[in-house]
């Protein structure tokens, strides 16, 4: 039962920046329908900016929630400028082509994304800082870190958010608009392009976030962590119903959880055949 218990909560911290990244695919795919291949890049992004900005300021005699929260703020702004210039350079010319133009071209932007980073953070795996307390919360056998707290916690504020942005504000007015019809959205006096770059930075912000946990509670950053958990993410964008805000929510949530338990109870139910390395399938 505390394998169990214990893989639960593995489950929903995992399943918690699943969600986070998801949330970017399935508010691009509403609005015009383009599956950005690139935003798991994004992820990655944020996370060496985080990895950055935190090594810098190592000697600074800054406490580590204080580095933890600078890191971030570097890597919402770095990842919200560079999603925002993709939309303009790469996707928005390609608005009018037949879809297979931007499926492409945001296959190519994910490689062109891993390449520059292996450029400019060299291809090895680097140690990401410990900046939270590592002594971990018993919860009578399982246990809890204090990231894994504050990925939980994080997530719950920025969806909650997200939701409210979404459904209570002018701008998620004009996103739901633009989702339905750009044409007849723009005729009413929204402005099609603003709302489409606001979703891209706003896509970026939460990759970023997602970025700067995944490095955290795993410890390591390298130019092609992205890969993976962005392929998981949009799985779990589909798995929601791809459009769905909240679908995208639950679909990284329930990911999580059977990668987790999976992984916990795989071997068991292969009689040792397959371990805990073979969750992904």
């Amino acid at each position: 039962m505390e394998i169990l218990v214990q893989q639960i909560i593995n489950g929903l911290v995992l399943g918690s920046m699943y969600a986070l990244v998801a949330l970017g695919y399935t508010m691009v795919y509403g609005i015009i329908n383009l599956i950005n291949f690139a935003h798991g890049e994004i992820l990655m992004v944020g996370a060496l900016v985080s990895w950055t900005v935190a090594t810098a300021l190592a000697d600074s005699g800054l406490p580590g929630w204080a580095l933890m929260g600078i890191g971030l703020m570097c890597a919402i702004v770095v990842c919200s400028l560079l999603n925002f210039t993709i939309e303009k350079i790469a996707y928005r010319p390609l608005r009018s082509a037949p879809r297979l133009a931007p499926l492409i071209t945001a296959m190519g932007m994910s490689l062109l994304l891993q390449t520059l980073a292996m450029i400019v953070w060299k291809p090895n795996p680097k140690p990401f800082p410990l900046l939270l307390p590592t002594e971990p919360f018993n919860l009578g056998g399982p246990v809890i870190t204090v990231t894994q707290v504050l990925i939980l916690v994080l997530t719950v504020v920025i969806l909650a958010a997200l939701m409210y942005l979404v459904n209570h504000t002018k701008l998620g007015r004009a996103m739901r608009a633009t989702a339905e019809n750009p044409r007849v959205a723009g005729l009413m006096g929204v402005k099609p392009d603003f709302v489409i770059s606001a979703t891209f930075v706003i896509g970026a912000a939460l990759a970023a976030v997602a970025g700067l946990m995944w490095a955290a509670n795993y410890g390591t950053v390298q130019h092609s962590m992205g890969f993976m958990p962005g392929l998981k993410a949009f799985t779990a964008a589909v798995l929601g119903g791809i459009g769905n805000l909240a679908g995208a929510m639950l679909g990284g949530i329930v990911l999580g959880l059977i990668e987790a338990i999976g992984a916990g109870y795989l071997g068991d139910l292969t009689g040792g055949v397959l371990g805990s390395h073979y969750a992904d399938i």
